[in-house]
């Protein structure tokens, strides 16, 4: 296996990375929490953070290897990029995530010149910003878009879009725009197009669009008038540019969410800080058992989060055809876990949570940040839509029958085949993930009685009832034409197949670590508290009672992972100290 793909060299890019960024509660770090506070109050980010990332060469993790670049894996590139969105997510959205949004279609459709200028844009420092069609990634928050049309042999764009990320320093524009008025989906194209080759008075900067959150990122518009256009502009065909974002979004709506699950850390981590030190309800912490099942509760999401985040970017490198089925599933459950998870951790730190500035008032500044990064309500009806047309077939061909599992997904120090984008795939023709259910059903059955084996049998037989139950429903769907599928009724199914979905990664992670390095990870008490957390969103029950505390468990872990310190997702890797 390449040096560009093992784990060795996965950590040391991670480590070098952090340690580059220094200890967050440092008061004199350039880069720490109250520089960042002081900048988002000034609507930026702090100076020196984007020539820090210049110098460790970040944008190479966004180019593919055979192009010069370093990104070989999706799994990996989350990992990469979660020190920086720990930090400060408007920093990790502005510098890298669109670029990443952007260079997907490129890497996907574009033609080698279109991919080396690409590239070589990006290595050199540069920035691609994206311009998607309404819902298509919900980034479109007015109901507006660009349109190509032809006039006197001349090819040309115009409108306005009024929220672009980087439109007004990105030298590269990757824009999906009408190019036709048939209905359906074959009436968009995707350009790829040089900022610095378009007539000056064609294209116009828009201004900053204010938000709430993310405030020290650069959110402006583009408008074009009869701005002429390049013949080589076109990526991949005429009017497949909406077939194109699919294939795009297997990739991005998968690897993004994990990146900004980081987020979710430093809120954790900023809580439980507060918490040891002023207690909560006038209660040291060590005395408050509902405090600390509140922590222990947004550690296990954050883990359950990594954990579906972990299969849907395997399967992206492994180029299974429900890639885009698991990536859609992850843009749409883990920004509601991450926000249920803050705002409940929002109790803990009571008038303090409106605080801006000192030691604790980066916590205020995740919880206006993580909505945003979450790409709002659009993007969760977009992801479902991808997701509710496959349900019938999904119920038919693979929950019918017998899936093999796919231990590649979960182990998560195991070596991985690199990405290729032209392999990303939209079709579900099976669903190794939901075949966890059974197989971890299975495994149940042939393991020792203890405690948590009593407790988790009945869990995991719940699960595959609710699974029977969901398969029963969508197979009733198969009648129903595909344009009725997008309705209230196939979003909840969809809603509850993307928490078995998590249940199912769930199970995987813990059942292929049993024999790893990964000892907490191995043991059941997280994963209890995993899946009674998922099965309480499902309403299904009754749960086991007399179960053993998982909490205590997971508390201890907490503790341990904050003291040491290290990250709160599944890999426990180092942080800066703090």
């Amino acid at each position: 296996m390449s040096e560009a793909v093992s784990e060795a060299a996965l950590q040391q890019r991670v480590a070098e990375l952090e340690t580059r960024l220094g200890d967050p509660w440092d008061a004199a770090n350039p880069l720490g929490h109250a520089a960042i506070l002081a900048a988002d109050a000034r609507g930026q980010v702090p100076a020196c953070a984007e020539a820090l990332l210049d110098e460790a060469g970040l944008n190479a993790e966004f180019v593919p290897a055979a192009l010069g670049g370093r990104l070989v894996r999706a799994d990996a590139l989350a990992r990469i990029l979660r020190p920086v969105f720990r930090r400060d997510q408007a920093l990790g959205v502005g510098y890298g995530a669109f670029s990443v949004l952007a260079g997907a279609s490129v890497w996907t459709a574009g033609s080698p010149a279109q991919q080396r200028w690409a590239a070589d844009l990006l290595l050199g420092g540069g920035r691609l910003a994206v311009s998607y069609r309404e819902l298509a990634h919900g980034n479109a928050f007015l109901r507006d878009e660009f349109r190509l049309s032809h006039q006197r042999g001349t090819t040309v764009l115009n409108g306005t879009k009024r929220v672009i990320i980087n439109a007004d320093r990105a030298q590269g524009l990757v824009v999906v725009c009408r190019s036709s008025d048939a209905p359906g989906s074959q009436a968009h194209s995707t350009l790829l197009l040089d900022r610095a080759a378009l007539p000056a008075g064609r294209v116009r900067d828009l201004e900053p669009y204010p938000l709430v959150g993310m405030r020290g990122c650069r959110m402006t518009g583009l408008a074009f008038t009869d701005c002429p256009v390049p013949d080589d502009s076109l990526v991949g065909e005429a009017g497949g540019g909406v077939h194109l974002a699919l294939r795009s979004f297997a990739f991005t709506r998968s690897v993004l969410p994990a990146m900004v699950l980081a987020g979710g850390d430093t809120a954790l981590r900023t809580a439980l800080r507060f918490a040891h030190q002023h207690g909560v309800g006038s209660r040291p912490l060590a005395r408050n058992p509902q405090a600390r099942r509140t922590l222990a509760g947004a550690f296990t999401d954050l883990l359950i989060c990594d954990s579906l985040s972990l299969a849907a970017t395997r399967a992206a490198n492994r180029a299974l055809g429900i890639t885009g089925v698991y990536a859609a599933a992850t843009k749409y459950l883990l920004p509601i876990l991450l926000n249920d998870a803050v705002h409940e951790l929002s109790v803990l730190l009571g008038s303090s949570i409106y605080v801006r500035d000192g030691e604790f008032g980066i916590f205020q500044k995740h919880v206006r940040d993580l909505p945003v990064t979450s790409l709002g309500h659009a993007g969760a009806a977009a992801a479902l839509s991808t997701i509710s047309p496959q349900l019938p077939a999904l119920a038919r061909r693979s929950w019918s029958t017998p899936d093999g599992t796919d231990h590649h997904l979960f182990r998560l120090r195991a070596p991985q085949p690199a990405l290729d984008f032209t392999r990303l795939a939209t079709f579900a023709d099976r669903d190794p993930l939901c075949a966890e259910l059974p197989a971890a059903a299975d495994h149940l059955q042939h393991t020792p009685d203890t405690a948590f084996a009593a407790v988790l049998r009945p869990l995991v037989g719940h699960l595959v009832a609710e699974l029977r139950r969901l398969r029963a429903a969508c197979a009733t769907l198969a009648l129903l034409s595909r344009d009725c599928l997008a309705n209230p009724q196939t979003y909840a199914l969809a809603d509850r197949y993307t928490l078995l979905l998590a249940a199912a990664a769930c199970l995987g992670v813990w059942r292929h670590q049993q024999h790893g390095p990964d000892q907490f990870v191995a043991h059941p008490a997280w994963l209890v508290n995993a899946l009674l957390r998922i099965c309480t969103r499902l309403g299904i029950g009754p749960l086991p009672t007399g179960a053993p505390a998982p909490e205590d468990e997971v508390f201890t872990e907490l503790l341990r992972r904050h003291d040491e310190p290290t990250s709160f997702d599944l890999y426990d890797s180092p942080l800066a100290a703090g």
